[in-house]
């Protein structure tokens, strides 16, 4: 009877991966991955498991509220010590289609891609959430509230941040730009 021990190797290092999950059932992917990492006794092999997402503020029917989207719908990052007894532990859980990679092995993030995302996490924390705006650069607008009521014009730049458009529009025959709430505009 081999004596197998559980314990991790202190020579390896927690590395990134990324899994590949059902969409939509991401937090409860999380979850239970978590409780079976806790039910297993191999927390010194697992680090965050996460959701990369921002919060955005979705304006309906002039209520706001914050949302939370994700980033990469379908995708997990985890951090852990990638051995067979981790390996089957993540993939036998429900939901988990595979470990992101090359040739059925699994392919550990980039140094400079964790710390993007991470400090993409760490930001969106600490930042004010971003205004969802359903217009893009270059869209024709009619403005219907305010001081330009009824001009039309196209929109020149889009502020997440402050929920703000740029629209370019023509007066004495010369464009010119007007900055607007996102709420103040609509399709033309």
């Amino acid at each position: 009877m081999s004596s197998e021990s559980s314990e991790p190797d202190p020579t390896q290092e927690k590395l990134w991966y990324v899994l590949k999950v059902q969409t939509n059932r991401e937090r409860t992917i999380r979850d239970a991955l978590l409780k079976k990492v806790r039910l297993e006794g191999l927390e010194d092999c697992f680090g965050e498991i996460m959701i990369p997402s921002e919060k955005v503020v979705d304006t309906r029917s002039g209520k706001a509220r914050e949302l939370e989207r994700k980033l990469f719908p379908g995708y997990i990052m985890i951090n852990m010590i990638l051995n067979d007894e981790t390996w089957y532990l993540v993939r036998d859980t429900g939901g988990v289609g595979d470990f992101a990679g090359a040739a059925g092995k699994p392919m550990p993030m980039e140094q400079y891609e964790v710390d993007r995302m991470l400090g993409k996490a760490e930001e969106d924390a600490t930042s004010a959430p971003k205004v969802k705006i359903e217009f893009a650069t270059g869209d024709v607008v009619k403005i219907r509230e305010g001081t330009f009521e009824e001009f039309e014009g196209t929109i020149e730049g889009i502020d997440e941040h402050n929920g703000k458009i740029s629209v370019l529009i023509e007066i004495f025959g010369r464009s010119t730009p007007v900055e607007l709430d996102h709420w103040q505009v609509e399709s033309v």
